[in-house]
């Protein structure tokens, strides 16, 4: 016994000496000539080549971060078991190879931080980590995320960066609202014809600029031309959802009363506005549509993020006490494959989120839904060690819950927002994001409403079939049928 109590007095002596694995990083003059104040976030993987470029939420990952203050350029700086870290400290991460990247956080607005043009990273490198805890890894960042080049515009692909006063006051720098336009071949062979608008947000990550140099005309919507708007919504803490937030700013007001009057003074619209999106982008316009009825005229909203907060992965946050287990201990899943073999857990993501701390996919809620803390970020849904659920915090989130502003709101919404509105999901989305929706469902039907709801086999990724986007493109199309009906009636 004495030996064995020995043994673990010499172990505990030797890392009270501060032995460890540790990254000594730097970065480059060449690179970027003057001090940096922010992040630096460590990324490593066995398998993944470019760990930085990991999706959270589906991949799990060694990752630490630490805070720094005007470190100069080739000051190295030391990461060791005091940073932040997942899935333990450095000292203590699975022994092997791994490839490592190094980013440095500036910050300047790009939507996550591995992808942020003006960040600092190294191409990734091998190291292996071994029972030699004196082992030092010294790493410099001698390249910069390069910023988008100019949008490339074509005969039928144009961009539209309309400055925003809004977002500009908010952010204290100069902020624009950005999407690529699609314009149909009848455009040039109709030169005074005027077209309906189809705005359609894309999901989580997507960019605008993917469309730069594209040569194709906008397809039609049934049999409908139609002036195509690609939104996407990236800000600096993920996506916008062009909701107006404590933490994004104000998105639904900039797009609403500048960039949309900018665009059909630019370009010609009849004054029709349709919207449709997938995933986050199905969110944005499903919240778009019943928060501004009188606006638009018609929304499909495909697989949208939670639509009601009494099923958010299948919790319903008006009840539970804790994200991450269910009241048997259980792990929460995140996502599945097929809706049931389990893929992710809601626990990790948001432990690697506690280091990776912005732009990801559960910041993004916070950074819509919640409050900002006094640490100037979003408030955050849960405590990301324990998974208890701040019910001050989830308070402010019910404003963004579109089921309870629907219940709530209903009588008063009724006559301009009944019939406008399409919902369609897979059966076996991989987040669960057909389970809100048959929640949203029952209490439309009870509420009388007229929406649509629709189910298809497949998931979050193979739902979206040749019949899944013909019946929604019907849909718009006959809510485009409505408006003229509607505006020929009022021009008499």
């Amino acid at each position: 016994m004495k030996k064995i109590y020995f043994s673990l007095l010499l172990i505990s002596l030797f890392f009270a000496d501060g032995f460890g694995q540790q990254f000594e990083v730097s970065y480059s003059a060449s690179v970027f000539d003057t001090p940096f104040t922010g992040n630096v976030v460590v990324y490593m993987s066995k398998e993944n080549k470019e760990p930085k470029d990991a999706a959270i939420g589906r991949n799990s990952f060694p990752c630490f971060s630490v805070a720094v203050k005007n470190v100069q350029p080739g000051q190295a700086i030391t990461i060791d078991d005091e940073a932040i870290s997942f899935p333990t400290v450095l000292s203590d991460i699975e022994r092997g190879a791994y490839y490592v990247q190094i980013v440095w956080d500036r910050n300047l607005g790009g939507h996550s931080i591995a992808g942020s043009p003006g960040n600092l990273f190294n191409t990734s490198e091998k190291i292996t980590i071994t029972k030699d805890f004196k082992k030092v890894f010294k790493i410099v960042a001698k390249e910069m995320v390069a910023e988008h080049p100019d949008f490339k515009e074509t005969e039928y692909v144009k961009a539209v960066e309309a400055p925003s006063a809004l977002l500009t006051a908010f952010h204290g720098k100069e902020m624009t609202v950005n999407a690529a336009v699609i314009l149909p071949k009848e455009y040039y062979t109709e030169p005074t014809r005027k077209f309906p608008v189809l705005f359609r947000v894309w999901g989580y990550i997507g960019n605008y600029h993917e469309l730069s140099g594209d040569i194709e005309p906008s397809k039609q919507v049934a049999s409908t031309a139609v002036i195509e708007v690609i939104l996407d919504g990236n800000c600096a803490l993920g996506h916008s959802v062009y909701a107006n937030s404590d933490n994004n700013g104000p998105w639904s007001d900039a797009l609403i009363t500048e960039f949309i009057p900018a665009l059909e003074k630019k370009f010609r619209a009849n004054g029709a506005r349709l919207l449709t999106g997938h995933s986050s982008g199905g969110w944005a316009a499903l919240w778009l549509q019943t928060q501004y009825p009188k606006v638009f005229d018609g929304c499909w909203s495909s697989a949208p993020d939670f639509v009601d907060f009494r099923s958010f992965y299948k919790v319903n946050l008006y009840e539970a006490e804790n994200l991450f287990y269910d009241k048997e201990g259980s792990l929460r899943l995140l996502a599945t494959v097929g809706g049931f073999i389990p893929w992710a857990t809601i626990k990790t993501s948001y432990q690697i989120e506690n280091v990776v701390y912005r732009g990801e996919q559960m910041h993004s809620y916070d950074a819509v839904f919640s409050k900002k803390g006094s640490d100037g970020m979003p408030e955050s849904i849960c405590n990301s060690v324990t998974g208890l659920i701040d019910t001050a915090v989830f308070a402010h989130w019910k404003n963004y819950d579109i089921a309870l502003n629907l219940r709530n709101n209903w009588e008063s919404l009724k006559s301009e927002l009944d019939h406008k509105v399409r919902i369609s999901v897979g059966n076996q989305d991989n987040f669960f994001l057909n389970d809100p929706i048959l929640v949203l469902e029952k209490q439309m039907k009870e509420l009388k409403s007229n929406f649509q709801f629709a189910y298809y086999p497949g998931d979050h990724f193979t739902a979206y079939t040749p019949d899944y986007k013909k019946d929604g493109n019907q849909f718009l199309e006959q809510k485009y049928v409505e408006w003229l009906a509607k505006s020929n009636t009022e021009k008499k």
